[in-house]
């Protein structure tokens, strides 16, 4: 079906921060398939364990106990805090779990129209509750009715939430520590803090999407820790299997044993495959620091791109949290997305006017210095195409 707009390119190989054509051109990846090749393409471990587990065992169903399942709840409760895991196929499936976990425990507590506070701009997903949860109408346009029980306010604006502390139906605050697809949007540092006072004072829970923001890409494992902070419920995907479908609900303190048999269910979820995968991504992870890299990477280009863009009157803001970089311009940019790939690069217009990049977290920085001069040279090209030249 035509639901993407796609690119004029087909990629046949990859390795590390590269990938190929299947006319054997060469492209940089800034981009990792939207934050998923987190540890690069083709990476060997990864690979070995995919092979390895299909020799072994595809499926069983959740009916039975899975080793690596366990295991790998157990690496991401240590890594993070919480309790319990629940294992689906996707990001928009972690957050549906997530929103379920919400409506239960309203329910639970007697709360007649459990309703979640989501956020201006935000993304979650395009299921029909995930869509609704969604700051975006052009996601939403032609798929009403919206599931109820969403209440939405400014992103970046704990004051607004709190204000909400009157609405008997509110049982869980739903929010991403770093908005993605909203244009790299990173709130002050006190904003998740607070969340999470309002969620005690008025027993709420709070929920943070970590889909993008997670796996070590802000500079820590997931991007709430750098709040000090606890939340009730995390929700990943995407760099979790480095390209193998996966997604996660994570759970702790009263939302940790919301569900029970019976309440909510998967048949591929968490499969041999899947989970065997995650765990050799996060081996990856560990052996080469990788929260740490994305850290000192992203302070590279943050100031790279100041001093490369600087005066630059059409640049408006450069936002950066670890490998999430965000180049807001004064007017809409898309078309910079296929200038990039006949230069040989991948990155991503979001909000409009962002650049997004989003590089795989091994890249060298000689690659990051590749990435940084070809982009200046594109906004620069882009905004003053009297004396710009496109680069090569």
């Amino acid at each position: 079906m035509p639901t993407y707009a796609r690119l004029p390119v087909t990629f046949a190989k990859g390795e590390g921060a590269f990938l190929w054509d299947t006319a054997g051109k060469q492209y940089l990846d800034a981009l990792s398939g939207i934050s998923v090749c987190n540890v690069g393409h083709a990476r060997r471990e990864v690979a070995d364990a995919i092979c390895a587990q299909a020799h072994e065992l595809l499926h069983t169903s959740n009916l039975y106990q899975i080793e690596h399942q366990q295991a790998l709840a157990e690496k991401l409760c240590a890594l993070s805090g919480f309790e319990n895991v629940f294992f689906g196929n996707s990001g928009a499936e972690a957050n549906e779990a997530a929103i379920k976990i919400a409506r239960l425990y309203g329910h639970n507590k007697g709360v007649e129209i459990p309703t979640v506070v989501v956020m201006s701009n935000a993304f979650h997903g395009r299921t029909m509750a995930t869509v609704t949860a969604t700051g975006n109408p052009k996601a939403q346009a032609g798929f009403g009715p919206l599931v109820e029980g969403f209440v939405r306010v400014e992103y970046g604006d704990a004051d607004a939430v709190a204000a909400l502390g009157s609405n008997p139906n509110i049982v869980a605050v739903l929010v991403e520590p770093v908005q993605g697809e909203g244009g790299i949007r990173i709130p002050a540092d006190d904003y998740l803090p607070r969340l999470r006072a309002i969620c005690d004072q008025h027993d709420w829970l709070l929920m943070v999407d970590e889909i993008q923001s997670g796996m070590a890409r802000t500079g820590k494992w997931f991007a709430f820790q750098h709040s000090g902070i606890q939340p009730d419920v995390m929700t990943l995907a995407k760099a979790l299997g480095n390209g193998v479908p996966i997604g996660a609900c994570l759970a702790g303190g009263k939302a940790a044993n919301v569900f029970g048999p019976g309440n909510h269910g998967s048949t591929f979820g968490g499969n041999p495959l899947a989970c065997r995968a995650a765990r050799a991504v996060i081996g990856v992870m560990e052996q080469e620091n990788l929260p740490a890299r994305a850290a000192e990477l992203g302070d590279y280009f943050l100031s790279q791109f100041r001093a490369k863009l600087a005066g630059e009157t059409g640049v408006r803001e450069i936002r950066v949290k670890g490998l999430m970089v965000g180049v807001e311009l004064e007017r809409d940019c898309g078309e910079l997305v296929k200038q990039a790939l006949e230069s040989g690069l991948l990155l991503n217009v979001t909000a409009g006017n962002v650049i997004r990049l989003l590089p795989p977290l091994v890249i060298t920085h000689e690659q990051a210095d590749q990435i940084i001069t070809m982009v200046t040279a594109l906004v620069q090209a882009f905004l003053h195409p009297a004396a710009g030249e496109r680069p090569s």
